[in-house]
């Protein structure tokens, strides 16, 4: 007979913000079962049953493909579901996701005029995935209690965290909900777990716009630049955060002292220059490769940001560039093979207007120069990104006749990787490069031309970044998250 937490009946509610309040009660009330029937266990008490706990649910009902359309929402992507019938999503963590789960409620609310269901799903909470921040409660128990707990309480099950629906490869059994996310709780969960390992920062200092890099060179930077936004006092930026949720507040900005360097750097670190509102900038290190790039974009997208970019180097293919100019990326070649089941190779990954507008002038802004002359220092075409390192390296160079036959302008290993998971998660998505070699040409870095290629460089390409999440950030996040991003039935959240 399974130990659970009393019963929460279904209700059903017309208000946001009240079925948000159900959302909490349930999920801490389940939380707060687990934690206690955990410490009990490592005490060594016998409980009196399997103990679970099961995820809160938000559940829909529409009967008419119409629906009402308010003004404000009418050029909005998501926020409405395909069709008529009963769609359903598992809900965690409603006190990092509150202003995200608040704002998908109040959408459905408006565009079908139903009720929203609240209650209590079949899904168990994972007994790993109820610990708070700081608890290691697990490692007091002999290697004999920890082996027991495959039999008290519910580890994680990876058959409940697969990506079909973003992969659009999930069919709904007979009498099953259709989803209203792109995620279960379960794997929402999963990834705040495996973001707190990769990056060594906290899901909650992320931010909603977030830079990839592939060198160390861009963190220096970008912590110089975070650390001067902290002696602002009139900075937007409240906090800077490194990992080990080390935290620096901006100079007069009162809040609570946190975190504690690590020994070593965890495998991709994470920065964060923080607002209030969560539209500041997370810039991670994900060094070099696709595998890392996948993994961290995979773990990222369960928070939703507004908006993912690509800053790095790349080699240059074309003879006309100058080691310095910048990439602007409007195709993508996928050899680098990591999404190949996920996506296949047939699907476009486009180019997103938004995006591409906001690089293009951010770079005119920060360089001071602008029309045709724009054109000597930026080239806007296709980008490789392969697997395979030394690719110049291999016999007849195949690659090399691939890439020309694609009208490539440059190369890496993580761009497309990081643009096709975008399109997959609909992350909106863009890449600036900077050409830092050209190995078809004899030009490859040697030490004292890269050091003063990075002194050059890094810090302009860098601003160039941050100014475009300002272009975006102004815009406003609603124009980003585009239909082009959503498939024919696509789930409600956005």
């Amino acid at each position: 007979m399974p130990y659970m937490p009393p019963f929460v009946a279904p209700a059903r509610y017309t208000d946001a913000a009240a079925a948000l309040a159900q959302v909490q009660k349930i999920y801490q009330g389940a939380l707060a079962h687990l934690r206690s029937s955990m410490l009990r266990f490592v005490a060594g008490e016998s409980l009196p049953g399997r103990v679970r706990a099961c995820y809160p649910f938000v559940r829909v009902h529409t009967h008419t493909v119409s629906r009402q359309v308010p003004a404000t929402t009418s050029g909005l992507s998501y926020g409405f579901v395909a069709g008529p019938g009963r769609y359903e999503t598992t809900l965690t963590r409603p006190d990092l996701f509150h202003r995200y789960y608040l704002e998908q409620f109040r959408l459905l609310l408006e565009n079908h005029g139903v009720e929203l269901e609240v209650g209590t799903a079949t899904q168990p909470i994972p007994i790993h995935f109820s610990f708070a921040e700081n608890d290691h409660i697990e490692g007091t128990m002999s290697v004999e209690r920890r082996a027991l707990m495959r039999d008290v309480f519910d580890l994680p099950d990876l058959a409940s965290m697969d990506d079909g629906i973003a992969n659009g490869t999930f069919r709904a059994r007979p009498g099953e909900p259709e989803p209203l996310s792109l995620f279960t709780a379960a794997r929402v969960d999963y990834s705040l777990h495996r973001l707190r390992h990769y990056t060594g920062t906290a899901p909650e200092w992320f931010q909603n716009f977030v830079l990839f890099t592939n060198y160390q060179y861009y963190i220096d930077e970008f912590m110089a630049l975070g650390h001067k936004e902290m002696s602002n006092p009139d900075s937007p930026y409240i906090a800077f955060i490194q990992p080990g949720n080390v935290t620096t507040y901006r100079s007069g900005y009162d809040g609570p002292e946190g975190g504690i360097a690590p020994p070593r750097l965890p495998q991709m670190p994470a920065y964060h220059l923080v607002r209030e509102d969560r539209t500041g900038i997370t810039m991670v290190n994900i060094g070099v490769g696709p595998s890392n790039a996948k993994t961290i974009t995979d773990h990222i997208a369960v928070l939703r940001p507004h908006a993912w970019m690509m800053l790095g180097h790349c080699a240059g293919l074309r003879n006309s560039q100058q080691l310095g100019d910048y990439v602007l990326a409007h195709a993508y070649v996928r050899e680098d093979h990591v999404l190949d089941e996920e996506l296949p190779l047939w699907v476009p990954i486009p180019a997103l207007a938004e995006i591409q507008l906001a690089l293009e002038k951010a770079v005119a802004d920060v360089t001071q120069i602008d029309g045709p002359d724009l054109k000597r220092i930026m080239r806007t075409g296709t980008v490789a990104s392969t697997d395979n390192r030394n690719w110049e390296l291999l016999p007849e160079n195949e690659p090399q006749r691939r890439f020309s036959q694609s009208r490539a302008v440059a190369l890496d290993m993580e761009s497309a990787t990081i643009a096709a998971n975008g399109f997959r998660f609909r992350v909106p998505y863009g890449t600036l490069l900077c050409v830092s070699d050209k190995p078809l040409h004899g030009e490859i870095k040697l030490p004292g031309m890269a050091n003063q290629f990075y002194r050059e460089r890094v810090e302009q390409h860098l601003r160039i970044g941050m100014r475009a999440i300002e272009i975006l950030r102004s815009e406003g996040s609603t124009r980003l998250h585009s239909r082009k991003l959503r498939s024919f039935a696509e789930v409600a959240f956005q």
